[in-house]
């Protein structure tokens, strides 16, 4: 199993491209089935996630045939399966996604409970409800989601008891080929969820109001092919916007944007970053200087990702000054700081809310990744520790970083992979 070494102490410069996003590529990718003609998708990742998801599709019959620079073609007219097995799903939670599209154009799915980070409770009990609502019968058997519709299905009015993103893109693509009208309120309002509609009406779908609470679906017969490229990794941005941050140092990241990650360079201006932002790339400079501690609460989008969290931690645990970090999304999503802990991060954790006193360096110490984005926190405590720090179980971070040791090597950073 390969590991991270990295030695600290090294500020971070220099220009990075930015990847695009997994969160939309994965959804993307699943709504294909939906189609009736081939259709491109481009800007993937290449991550281990995205040839998961992939492999999905050609498992269940359909055409996917990829070009030198990641782009694919999806032919779902050869589609010979209507079933996502456990081997597959178990390691990818997004495998779910197909769920919708199947019911809605072939009208049957069976897709085993998903698997993925081990982050706490992410229960599908809203998506099956919302197919519900769309005429469909659903039942669970064996570990396997099975979903039936007689005929198409037919529109509703759906409110979701919690604000899901997950959710929203399955009833979503569900009600894209459903009879009459779908209202779904208490939709997420992510920028993936966004990109997934834009996708969708590229192919012909009839949305409005997506990036709002409420988005209403009129119901199409088909969908035709398109061409479409995945919007940029917001997560990925942030990532490396924090990391120069927190080693004082300067980067510009090209092909991302600003204006779907504006509560993370609001907190990194707040600890003293100098930030520019122009059409398709955003500057961090920290001038050296060590930044201040930031207070953190998550929240659904508009408000500050829980998927940048465990990076914000991880430069707090230098900042000047005492912060406040709370996690209102995942139950286990503070795991990391354990290990931070054992670099000498003056941490205290009272149920889901972590007080975080800076300190000038952390120390090296050799330390465990438990999920994706905690390991990306914990490469950043590597980055600005004093020594060596060896991180295991980096297949995590695989799963929603492309070439993330290339990427810090050409800012500067003394990060290598090796294999156990």
């Amino acid at each position: 199993m390969d590991k991270l070494l990295i030695k600290g102490g090294t500020r971070l410069d220099g220009e990075i491209r930015i990847s695009g996003s997994k969160n939309s590529a994965l959804p993307i990718l699943a709504a294909s089935l939906l189609a009736s003609e081939p259709v491109t998708i481009r800007n993937l990742p290449h991550l281990h996630d995205i040839t998961t998801m992939i492999t999905l599709l050609r498992c269940m019959g359909v055409d996917a045939i990829i070009d030198e620079k990641l782009g694919i073609e999806i032919n779902p007219g050869t589609i010979s399966e209507l079933t996502a097995p456990y081997e597959l799903v178990k390691t990818m939670r997004a495998s779910i996604l197909v769920l919708g599209p199947l019911l809605a154009h072939f009208g049957e799915a069976n897709v085993s409970f998903p698997g993925g980070c081990a982050i706490g409770s992410r229960p599908v009990d809203i998506h099956l409800k919302g197919f519900e609502a769309l005429g469909a019968t659903v039942t669970v058997d064996e570990g396997y989601i099975r979903a039936k519709s007689n005929g198409r299905l037919k529109g509703a009015h759906i409110l979701m008891d919690t604000v899901t993103v997950g959710g929203t893109e399955n009833i979503l693509m569900a009600a894209v080929l459903a009879e009459g009208k779908t209202v779904l309120e208490n939709a997420a309002r992510e920028p993936e969820v966004v990109d997934l509609a834009e996708f969708l009406i590229a192919m012909g779908a009839k949305i409005q109001g997506h990036g709002t609470a409420t988005i209403t679906i009129e119901g199409v017969e088909k969908l035709h092919g398109c061409d479409y490229a995945v919007m940029p990794d917001r997560i990925e941005t942030g990532t490396y916007l924090v990391a120069a941050a927190a080693t004082g140092g300067r980067v510009k990241l090209k092909d991302t944007r600003s204006d779907i990650l504006e509560a993370v360079i609001v907190k990194l201006e707040d600890a003293g970053a100098k930030i520019t932002t122009g059409d398709g790339w955003i500057e961090l400079d920290m001038e050296g200087r060590r930044p201040k501690a930031v207070n953190i609460r998550t929240a659904p989008y508009p408000g500050f990702p829980t998927d940048m969290q465990a990076q914000l931690t991880a430069m707090n645990t230098i900042a000047e000054g005492t912060s406040t970090i709370v996690e209102t999304i995942f139950e286990n999503r503070l795991n990391q700081t354990q290990e931070m802990k054992r670099m000498g991060a003056n941490i205290t954790i009272e149920g889901n809310t972590a007080v975080i006193t800076g300190i000038e360096r952390l120390k090296a110490a050799p330390v465990m990744a438990s999920d994706l984005r905690a390991s990306a926190s914990l490469v950043i405590a590597g980055l600005i520790a004093e020594g060596d720090t060896l991180i295991d179980r980096i297949y995590h971070i695989d799963r929603g970083y492309e070439c993330i040791e290339e990427k810090l090597q050409l800012l500067g950073a003394n990060i290598r992979r090796i294999a156990n």
